[in-house]
């Protein structure tokens, strides 16, 4: 229970930095999008169905305050957990640069899904029109931040598990006696 307060702390934390704070800033759009950070530690710390299901409610909250194609996120989320299951069996999960590459491909899938959406709907024209520049500096972007962001909040769930563990010792003595 309280890993999953913990957990629906952070995805609001990066829900609202994504899309009340960073926006005033003027390096905004070159972003990525920040609850990639949340879906790859989920996929490193957790296997069971239920992250899956975790995983397609944080995709339609996003994709519903988005403004993209429904189900992109929903769709990309599931694929960046599905790769990371798939690599963290062959490769040490801690290593910079498994996490380097799964932020890397994980940007690369979204981006992907974004160009292919656009090509379905508007055809070649549409994704020539498109700012290649702009996912080029996402991809930059989230090989810089994506790691240190993925051992922050490692780094902020063991303190908050240390904190748990200290009250729930001080609530046991205190009514013991």
């Amino acid at each position: 229970m309280m890993n999953a307060i913990f957990f629906v702390a952070v995805t609001i934390s990066l829900i609202i930095f994504q899309t009340i704070i960073f926006p005033s800033f003027s390096w905004f759009p070159q972003c990525f999008d920040l609850m990639i950070v949340n879906i790859i530690f989920l996929s490193l710390i957790y296997s069971h169905y239920g992250v899956i299901l975790t995983i397609i409610l944080i995709g339609c909250i996003m994709d519903s305050l988005s403004g993209v194609a429904f189900f992109l996120h929903i769709f990309s989320y599931l694929w960046i957990y599905l790769i990371v299951q798939l690599f963290k069996q062959f490769v040490f999960k801690r290593n910079f640069i498994f996490i380097l590459s799964v932020s890397l491909v994980s940007i690369l899938i979204q981006q992907g899904l974004i160009l292919f959406s656009v090509f379905i709907e508007q055809g070649r024209e549409g994704v020539g029109q498109m700012d290649i520049l702009l996912m080029v500096k996402q991809l930059v972007w989230g090989g810089i931040l994506i790691p240190p962001c993925v051992w922050l909040i490692a780094g902020f769930r063991q303190y908050w598990m240390y904190l748990l563990k200290i009250f729930k010792n001080q609530f046991a003595h205190r009514y013991r006696d």
